[in-house]
């Protein structure tokens, strides 16, 4: 019998047979991705029921997954002890991007509700942006947080555009990516250049700025240099482009890798990994196109890929970068 590829859907029933390593849904196309492969890892199917994933980021010291599923309103969380995901909160504002900020606290962009929330140690939910200058926000996508704790994120009208992902709304302002200041909660704009800004992650050193034009726009992702200040970002230029596909979600791990969740068919639906120079170097690919991603465990070496109805787990040979 004839290894699974990530296209045979048997191979992620219950009681499926096991995948032969090295697993065929890791494709090494450049030998610097060779060493981020574990031989003896394969890629996971640990949860499902959903109608599309997003926004995962890991609670080390619960050891859980919360996620989003956009068009059910609600926020998951996945427990690596017990294996189950359930709900956490519904309805959650169509929440799209989550991360957590250098307090652990955790920060949700939300297309339904058009703001950027924080949520407290002590449950109480804080709206940290929803306007610009009086207008309302098009709808946070995706957010990170540097480490002066600023909070960076897309806001892309991802959920204005129907009734599926949020509410259909008149567009009211450019698609942006804002910074809110750590200490004083003041917004401003850092990248107005883009169609559409969707995913965001900094380099590990915050030198860099990577953002994802996809979908609806550009289908590239470009890189900024971050200014000195650490307030805003210039030079912006062409990171990859990797169309027909397209990224959505991106993370850099410590040595400045970029894995980005992919979308372009069989071959390519999954995540993409981009060495620091641009070049693709491996692919994970998986039976639905993939959202968005993150570093989690212990060891911050496995990597979760939420995939539209799924959830998907990879250990590798790569620990992740703060802020994402």
């Amino acid at each position: 019998m004839r290894d699974p590829t990530p296209a045979d859907a048997g191979r992620w029933l219950p009681d499926a047979p096991p995948v032969r390593n090295p697993d065929p849904a890791i494709r090494v196309l450049d030998p610097r991705f060779e060493r981020m492969v574990l031989q003896m890892a394969t890629v996971e199917r640990i949860a499902g029921g959903c109608r599309f994933t997003e926004g995962p980021v890991w609670f080390g010291a619960l050891r859980q997954l919360v996620f989003s599923d956009i068009p059910n309103d609600r926020l998951m969380r996945w427990d690596e002890e017990t294996g189950v995901a359930a709900v956490l909160r519904r309805p959650c504002g169509h929440t799209d991007g989550t991360t957590l900020d250098r307090q652990g606290r955790l920060i949700c962009a939300n297309l339904g509700s058009r703001d950027v929330t924080r949520t407290g140690h002590d449950g109480r939910i804080t709206v940290l942006a929803d306007t610009w200058q009086g207008t309302r926000l098009t709808g946070g996508n995706d957010v990170i947080v540097k480490s002066d704790d600023s909070i960076w994120f897309s806001d892309n009208g991802a959920g204005i555009r129907g009734h599926y992902l949020g509410d259909k709304a008149p567009q009211e302002l450019p698609f942006r990516v804002y910074r809110i200041d750590g200490a004083t909660g003041a917004m401003t704009i850092v990248v107005d250049d883009m169609e559409r800004p969707n995913g965001l992650c900094f380099s590990p050193d915050e030198k860099l700025l990577y953002v994802v034009d996809t979908p609806g726009g550009r289908r590239t992702t470009r890189v900024y240099d971050v200014a000195e200040d650490g307030k805003g970002v210039r030079n912006g230029r062409l990171f990859f482009d990797a169309t027909p596909g397209y990224a959505d979600g991106i993370r850099c791990d410590t040595e400045g890798n970029a894995w980005a969740a992919f979308s372009g068919g069989e071959g390519q639906d999954g995540v993409a990994v981009f060495a620091p120079d641009g070049t693709l170097i491996g692919r994970i690919l998986l039976p639905e196109r993939c959202a968005n991603l993150c570093f989690g465990g212990a060891k911050r070496n496995r990597l979760f890929m939420t995939a539209s109805q799924s959830v998907y787990a990879l250990y590798v040979e790569a620990q992740g970068a703060p802020g994402g």
